[in-house]
């Protein structure tokens, strides 16, 4: 029988988990709006990928720190999307298949695709997307260019791209945004580092949530000022209905007649794929982040996420994922289980139904003050100097990440980092096939040792066949595969083909293997009896 408090087990860290949820319902908000905004979609769809991505996802996840909602990797697929298939209410359609595409995902077990990505490259994922938030922000923070922050691609939708905006900025910075801006980020880092560690009550009341108070008030006393006073383009833009009706008017729906159009299924299973794997990616991250090493079922992620997706795509919503941005606010803000996931998203909802004209008086200067704290945490220097004394076999992968994903974007940049943590390995196992040991001369000969890996294959034909060539004349050969457990055909055929240069180089070799051992013998394919069109298992 379960025990009656087992259902209010979630509450347990309720004191960490609602601090957390007020930062992660701040981080969201602006992003949601902004995602919508790159996305050309209605702004309201943005909020509803969040409360969906956050009650609907975060209860059915497995995660306990993975926060989901709209997500800016999808945003340049949403806008060709809804050009394409003749407007937003056919693109819903290819959202709820989509999130229909994903339910198979997950019950093909396919969420364990995100353990073959290598750690260095995970890392250079969190630290790529710090320095996005960083520098995408850092406009906004002087008051300039509000849409273009939430373009997390190096080339913007409106021509520019990462670094031009920046250069712009420095000519269009406003006074009001940029000073409460400084202040509220002068007062979060007083409350990280200082005020946090005094009293409890500065961890129970989070920074974010005393800098946006902060924001109001400044709005407020300033909105007449010459000077000071901060212009709507610069502030939150929630939608405000008038009443009940023009609420509901928002919420769009599926147009289910565009079901037949092939191009819709074709942005189902890319948004399907995408979506699958960029939450993947930040499940894997944000495992990595979380303090206690909780591990996320991927096959149910997959599962929650296409739920989502489905709901989302019928109410209206854009799709879907696990967000990183979002994830690591509430490790960093001291979430410790979905509690704060879920709460999240009841805050997105009572907001925008009950105080969304308060919210339109927040900032955003204010919101990018705090997600620059969140982007320093996810990019600090020490990580570049950790990764680098790890030795280039970890940090190659993870600079080239990094790299890839400021210039380019993020899916662009994991892959060039995996592609490059593909060629380290085959690089060391090219490295690492064989042992060498070379004695003295006995009976006039080099006397040399050749002892082979448990795992030898085509990769390693390289190697093995340049330490062959190089054997000077009048030497011993010894082969030790005593170990090797796995041996290709095409390092049998090497042998096989040497046979021929070692008679005619005076080279005696003497084979040792669990099958025996022979001195120099007349076929290496007759001795390990193996037809030549496979490879041997000596195990």
């Amino acid at each position: 029988m379960v025990e009656p408090n087992i259902h209010f087990d979630m509450f347990k860290n309720l004191k960490s988990d609602l601090p957390a949820s007020i930062v992660v319902f701040f981080v969201a908000l602006p992003l949601c709006l902004g995602i919508a905004l790159a996305s050309g979609a209605p702004l309201f769809s943005g909020l509803i990928a969040g409360i969906i991505g956050g009650i609907v996802v975060g209860g059915l996840s497995g995660s306990k720190v993975g926060v989901s909602g709209p997500a800016a990797g999808l945003a340049a697929i949403v806008l060709t999307a809804i050009g394409s298939l003749g407007g937003y209410e056919n693109f819903l359609v290819a959202v709820v298949l989509g999130g229909v595409i994903q339910l198979i995902f997950g019950f093909l077990r396919a969420g364990v695709i995100g353990y073959y990505f290598p750690s260095s490259v995970i890392k250079g994922m969190l630290t790529g997307i710090g320095i996005i938030i960083i520098l995408k922000q850092i406009p906004n923070f002087f008051g300039y260019d509000e849409e273009s922050a939430w373009d997390l691609e190096f080339f913007e939708i409106d021509g520019g791209n990462t670094f031009s905006e920046l250069f712009t900025m420095l000519s269009n910075i406003h006074p009001g945004a940029a000073l409460i801006g400084i202040v509220s980020l002068l007062l979060l880092i007083l409350w990280d580092r200082i005020l946090s560690h005094k009293s409890k009550i500065f961890k129970l009341i989070q920074g974010p949530f005393v800098v946006v108070v902060l924001g109001i008030i400044f709005y407020i006393l300033t909105q007449d000022h010459e000077v000071f006073a901060i212009g709507s383009n610069h502030m939150v833009s929630v939608p405000v209905p008038e009443d009940f009706n023009s609420f509901i008017s928002q919420f769009s729906f599926p147009n289910f007649a565009a079901i037949s159009n092939h191009e819709v299924w074709i942005v189902a299973f890319t948004l399907a794929l995408v979506a699958s794997l960029e939450t993947l990616l930040c499940v894997e991250a944000s495992d990595k982040i979380d303090p206690d090493k909780n591990v996320t079922p991927t096959n149910r992620e997959l599962l929650a996420q296409g739920t989502g997706n489905i709901i989302s795509g019928l109410i209206g919503g854009l799709p879907i994922t696990q967000v990183i941005v979002r994830s690591s606010a509430n490790v960093q803000s001291g979430g410790k289980s979905k509690l704060s996931t879920i709460l999240h998203g009841f805050l997105l909802l009572i907001s925008v139904i009950l105080i969304p004209s308060l919210l339109n008086k927040i900032p955003l200067s204010v919101l990018a003050a705090v997600l620059l704290l969140v982007g320093y945490k996810l990019a600090k220097p020490s990580l570049f100097k950790k990764m680098y004394d790890l030795g280039w076999k970890q940090s190659i992968p993870f600079f080239v990440t990094v790299i890839g994903i400021i210039f380019t974007d993020l899916l662009v940049g994991i892959g060039l980092g995996l592609m490059v943590g593909i060629v380290v390995i085959l690089l060391k196992s090219y490295q690492n096939s064989h042992f060498l040991n070379i004695e003295d001369k006995s009976n006039g000969k080099h006397k040399i040792k050749m002892t082979l890996a448990e795992e030898v294959t085509f990769i390693n034909k390289g190697a093995i066949l340049k330490e062959l060539d190089s054997l000077p004349r009048n030497t011993f050969l010894e082969i030790d595969l005593i170990k090797t457990r796995y041996l290709d055909y095409d390092i049998i055929e090497i042998l096989e083909d040497f046979l021929y240069k070692a008679e005619e180089r005076d080279i005696d070799i003497k084979l040792i293997s669990k099958r025996g051992i022979v001195e120099n013998p007349s076929s290496f394919i007759r001795f390990f009896n193996e037809k030549p069109k496979s490879s041997l298992s000596l195990s």
